[in-house]
This record gives C-alpha cells, structure tokens and sequence, in this order.
C-alpha cells in the first residue's frame, strides 16, 4: 500500500506542477486581462444580484434562487480543507503560502465566472417521469461542452471523473474527517461506525429530498456554519490584535522569500498557495457550475457574478481566517499539519471549550461539502443516462453514494485522498480544454449584460438577443420557442 501510496504522489506531483498549475494560472490571467477584470469591477453587482428572488416555476413551486445556487456550491467548495487545507499549506510552504492562495483566488475568479455564465447559458429543464418540466434545472460542463462544443463525448469524459471525484471519493473523505474529530472529542463513547451510520442517515434525508431541499439545507447550514468559524477567528485575532501587523509581514515577505534563507522555500509558498487555493475555491476546476446551473435568473451573467463572489467567500474569507488563527497564535508548525494546528491555536487563545466548537464547525463543514459533492454526482449522472437515469439508474446511485459514506467513516483515507488529486487535476484539465474556446461567448453576455445595466435596466436575456451564439440553447428562447423544445426534448429522452 505504500508503494502504490509513493507511486500517486510521484505522478501527481509531475501532473499538478508542469501540466495543470500552468495551465490554470494562464487562463485565469488570459480571463482576468480579456474581461478587464471582471471578477474586481463589478463587485458592487455582484452583492446586488445575490438577492434576486425566484419566480415560481412551471409547476407552481418556488424556483432555487441565486442565493441557493450560491449555497449549493458554497457547501462543496467550504469543506474541511477550508481548515486542515490551509494548515496543511502553512506547514509546507511558510506563511507566504497564504499570500498565493490570496492571488489565485483573485485571478482564478474570473474562470469562475466564465464557466457559471456558461452552465447558466447551456442549462437544461429537469422533468419529470411523464416528461413535463418540473421548474428546476441542471447544468454545468457537461452541458456547454455537447450543447456549446458539440462534444458529448468530452462531456460524458468529464461527468464520469466529477461523479467519481466528489460523489464517491471526496465524500469518503469527508465522512472519515467527521468520524475523526467526533472520536477527538467523545473518545470511544461515539465509536467511527456511529458516526457513519448517523452521517448516512442525515444525507440519505436530503438527498433523497432532491434539489430543493438542497437548496434549503445548505442555505440554513452553509451561513452557519460560516458566521460560528469566522466569530471563533475574529475572537482569536482580536485577542492576538498586537500581531497582525507581524502577520502580515510574515505572509508578504514568505511569498517573495524577503525572510527565508534558502529560495527553495519561495517554491513552496507558490506551490502550496496556488495548489491550496485551487482545492479550495475550485475556480476553474468545473464543479461549482453544476449548482450555477440550478439558479432561476433573468440572465445567465448574474449567476456568473454570484459564482464569483463565492471564490471570495471561500479564500479570502474562511481561509484567510483559518490562515491568521494559526499565525498569530504561531504554534510549532513541524509538530503538526491538519485540522488538529487549527484546533490548538484555538485552544492556546480561547481555551479548551473552542477545540469542542471546532469538531461541531468540521461537523457542518463536512456535511454541507456531502450534500454539494453528492448534488453535483446527480447531476452529471442524469447527463449520462438521460430518463432511464432518473427512473432507475439514480435511487441505486444514491445507495452507493451512501454505502461510501458509511465505509468512509471506518477507515484510513491516504491512498484515496492522494487518488482524488488526481481525479480532481483531470477534472479540471477537461474543463478548462472547453472554456477557453467557449469564453468567447462569457464576454458576448457580458457585453449584452452592461449594455442593459448602462440603460438602467434589470438585464433580462433572451437568444434573440445575440442570435449568432452557437449550439443548442433550451431555456433561454422566450415563452413559445421554450415550449416547443421542451415537448421535443421530451419525445427525445422518451
């Protein structure tokens, strides 16, 4: 097993260091230069948007909003790496690591806007078992690369490895991370089948609620969740106020190497930063558009700036709250590496009660990144499987979506967790193959979008509006052409 182990990192290493961070890092700029940084100029739109409501859809019931699109995506990006990621990346790479993960969340932003306009824009009707649309919808780059690209096969590439990454492989680590700091803090009094088999029974009742419940789920947990962690950090930093400053410095100067001996440190913080950051705000790796594609809004540009503010949320908030409780505490780094730095620099400030609000805050972390994970899993496996999916193929996935969850809680996750780097690196090597073509139509709606903006409209987007745009585009017709691709879609899954 350590061989294999050793054999994972060796190939993942290679493939995330000369192949993938480049590639990442230069389209994320060549996204930020082309749209005159989108992901910066328009963050005053981006909050107003948040609070569009949903109409009610087709079949009378309230629609998923922008905001619980927002939450469905926030709970698979906020996940446990948000606090043993970071201290993971500080261990490795110095406090400069942190500065980096700053960057690539500002850079990275802009793919993220891309590929949720895009998910928006390509987005198809759920329906149900007779073929009437159900007023909800799914999407993601599945999606825009059979109806954009004309490429299904890519697309079927990508559903297969996002399904396989976060349904399967993500969730098993998640649900080993909760049976672990629920063991931390109850000891043998909560044994790790207890905790699988209680995890196993909280999702199986969202999951098999579908995507509304989702929706409602994650907007209960997902701000909860942030308001204890960020409440638990300002404590920190509040009592630890004379060392900002230090922190800061630590943090500028460990990523240009002003404070290290050897530049090989330098490295690290680059590595680290950009890496981490990536697993944590997943800009540009293609998951977070399967939630964009669930939101009712009047233009596929609003969910593409809400997706973006999501990349904030995640690092420059949660992280960075993560990064200056371990920092300006400054506990021994070499002893430590995970979730377990975070908890003792909460302890060393605030006491032993924090180390127990922690395991709670993992608690909801985890959880909400299982109900996003498993979301985007459904997703791309009714891609695949078109009707038959729903009908059949989908109650046997969520069994074993489950079954991983329960296994996941009993037992040691390196090889698996190594495993999903590499799935996660291929997931997002597919994605961005198709949005660097396809972000010439990002910048198209964007255009129609400020447009519309200039003239003191509330944009509303119709394909009439630029009827240059390639591909097949279901929901955005108007009322008539809508109504006769649904009854064809229908006859065509049928």
């Amino acid at each position: 097993m350590d061989s294999l182990n050793s054999l994972i990192l060796d190939v993942n290493d290679v493939f995330w260091t000369y192949l993938l961070i480049p590639l990442v890092v230069g389209a994320a700029l060549y996204f930020t230069l082309r749209s005159r940084g989108v992901q910066l100029r328009l963050l005053p739109e981006m909050v107003r948007v948040l609070g569009d409501k949903a109409q009610p859809g087709p079949d009378g019931r309230k629609q998923v909003s922008s905001f619980g699109a927002f939450t469905i995506s926030a709970a698979a990006r906020v996940g446990t790496g948000n606090v043993a990621g970071v201290a993971a990346a500080i261990t490795a790479g110095g406090a400069g690591a942190v500065f980096w993960m700053w960057v690539m969340a500002l850079l990275g932003a802009s793919s993220a806007f891309v590929e949720a306009s895009l998910a928006q824009l390509y987005k198809v009707r759920n329906r149900d078992k007779d073929g009437n649309a159900s007023g909800t919808y799914r999407g993601g780059p599945a999606y825009y690369m059979q109806r954009g690209l004309n490429k299904r096969w890519l697309g079927v590439v990508f559903a297969v490895v996002i399904t396989l990454t976060f349904s399967f492989v993500f969730n098993t680590v998640q649900s080993n991370t909760i049976a672990s700091v629920t063991k931390g803090s109850f000891g043998d009094d909560f044994p790790a089948a207890g905790a699988g088999i209680a995890v196993m029974v909280l999702l199986g009742l969202v999951i098999f609620g579908g995507v509304r419940r989702i929706a409602t789920v994650t907007q209960l947990v997902v701000p909860v969740m942030a308001v204890i962690y960020l409440l638990l950090g300002l404590a920190v930093v509040i009592l630890n106020i004379s060392d900002v400053p230090r922190v800061f410095a630590d943090i500028v100067g460990g990523a240009f190497g002003f404070r290290e001996v050897a530049g090989g440190a330098v490295g690290a913080a680059i590595q680290q930063g950009i890496r981490r950051g990536m697993f944590s705000n997943e800009a540009g790796l293609g998951s977070a558009p399967n939630a964009a594609a669930t939101a009712e809004v009047s233009h596929p540009v609003k969910q593409g700036l809400v997706q973006t503010l999501g990349v904030f949320f995640d690092t420059l908030l949660i992280c960075s709250m993560t990064a200056f409780v371990i920092l300006t505490t400054n506990p021994s780094l070499s002893e430590r590496g995970g979730a377990d730095l975070t908890q003792s620099a909460l302890e060393d400030s605030l006491g032993g009660w924090a180390g127990h609000v922690l395991t709670l805050v993992v608690f909801l972390l985890a959880f909400s990144t299982l109900i996003g994970n498993y979301y985007y899993g459904e997703s791309n496996l009714q891609f695949m499987t078109g009707a038959k999916g729903r009908r059949w193929v989908l109650p046997g996935f969520r069994i074993l979506v489950l079954g991983s969850v329960f296994a996941g809680a009993l037992g040691s996750v390196d090889v698996v967790w190594n495993l999903a780097d590499v799935f996660m690196g291929s997931m997002a090597l597919v994605n961005l193959v198709a949005i660097l073509p396809l972000s010439a139509i990002a910048w198209k709606l964007l255009d129609d979008y400020r447009a519309q903006r200039r003239q003191g409209l509330d944009p509303t987007f119709v394909r009439d509006r630029l009827p240059e745009l390639p591909g097949e585009i279901e929901c955005w017709e108007g009322e008539r052409a809508a109504s006769a691709e649904t009854a064809k879609a229908s006859a065509e899954e049928r």
